[in-house]
């Protein structure tokens, strides 16, 4: 199943950088979803696994990043 975001959501993918989730494939019960993202830097688009995917921090919602998460540079995923 191919579900597209509206709106997307604003999301790292490890090792990648930060973007946003602009779709969600679902290939079923034994398989991780594979979020579709748009990169901020780069402009390029990535189907990335379930486990490399997570929610950039939003600071009214109550959501930090945690401090032992680390950009592809090295740094400190921004929060």
């Amino acid at each position: 199943m191919f579900t597209q975001l509206n709106p997307p959501l604003p999301v790292t993918v490890l090792d990648k950088g930060n973007g946003f989730a602009i779709a969600v494939i679902d290939y079923g019960l034994e398989h991780n979803l594979i979020w579709v993202t748009a990169l901020d830097n780069s402009g390029e688009i990535w189907c990335a696994p379930n486990p490399k995917v997570r929610m950039q921090a939003n600071w009214t919602a109550g959501r930090f990043m945690d401090e032992n998460f680390h950009t592809s540079s090295g740094e400190v995923a921004p929060a």
